[in-house]
């Protein structure tokens, strides 16, 4: 199964995972569907169909069907069938950012960080939690950027941009009271029960030795595997803030890491020094979450 997910992929293999994708998602919600989750279900597929596109975007696949496949795997065990609109939201904005932050062309970079701010508003709008993205944009800026001060600037207009057409919205419909319960800072509920994750753990301990594998071999990479892996792991890093002070009990908040763990994980799977150890490593990831999947669609755990 290994061999043959790692041979050469396209962008015509692109169409087939995301029609596999679509079944899971019509699936999923084909017995609860009314207009509101309709529009949810639309907003997560246009989501996790752009992040198909991002693979070839960063090409750190070395343009092979395994991140895709495990990406499907990825979503197909974590995905509960229903979304909360801003989780939906949020896939489908962190997707857009990672097209434009991807590029190494820091023209095009520059000319997109207005667009990038308004991303990141419209984010934190409809997820709050999500702030830690708009972190992770300011500091991507400042490492990378060669007029830091006047990036930042267009960064912060989009969000201004964004924030003042809110308002003056919201104004104009009389919603002019501000609910606390908008301010996420005071609602972190870090993860108590660890329970229902346990199908998880050797997924977690492969994703551990690959990121500690890319340091190993750092100096053996070229500039750009490096920048466009380190800027991988950064951006894991703020969805990883977001999943441990928010997530608890609601485990779709996994599919923010869905996209880096399966470019992570590929490239291990890649670079392990025996077949055997591929192919098992393959197998133990498909059968983690279709444990997990099981264990919170029948609540074993």
């Amino acid at each position: 199964m290994f061999k043959l997910l790692s041979k050469e992929s396209n962008i015509f293999s692109i169409p087939v995972y995301i029609g596999f994708l679509l079944l899971i998602v019509i699936i999923f919600n084909i017995l609860n569907f009314n207009t509101y989750e309709a529009i949810i279900a639309g907003i997560t597929f246009l989501g996790i169909a752009l992040a198909y596109f991002c693979f070839h975007t960063i090409a750190l696949n070395y343009q092979t069907h395994l991140p895709l496949f495990l990406y499907t795997i990825f979503i197909f065990g974590l995905y509960p069938g229903s979304l909360d609109i801003g989780i939906a939201v949020a896939l489908l904005t962190n997707s857009f950012l990672l097209l434009l932050l991807t590029s190494t062309d820091e023209d095009i970079r520059k000319k997109s960080y207005v667009l990038v701010g308004s991303i990141a508003a419209l984010n934190f709008i409809f997820l709050p939690t999500t702030w830690p993205m708009a972190v992770f944009v300011i500091v991507h800026v400042i490492a990378t950027s060669e007029r830091i001060t006047l990036n930042l600037f267009r960064f912060l207009l989009g969000i201004v941009m964004i924030a003042f057409s809110y308002f003056s919205l919201m104004f104009f419909f009389n919603f002019t009271s501000w609910n606390l319960d908008y301010f996420p800072f005071g609602k972190m509920k870090p993860i108590t029960d660890y329970r229902g994750l346990f199908p998880l753990i050797p997924i977690v301990l492969m994703l551990i030795y690959a990121v500690y594998d890319h340091f190993q071999n750092y100096n053996k990479k070229s500039p750009i595997s490096r920048y466009k892996y380190t800027f991988l792991l950064v951006f894991s890093l703020a969805q990883l803030v977001t999943i441990i002070l928010y997530m608890n009990t609601t485990y779709e908040y996994l599919l923010l890491l869905a996209f880096p763990s399966s470019i992570i994980l590929s490239r291990m799977l890649r670079f392990l020094p025996k077949y055997w150890m591929r192919e098992v490593s393959f197998w133990l990831i498909i059968i983690s979450l279709v444990t997990f999947k099981i264990g919170t669609y029948f609540q074993l755990f």
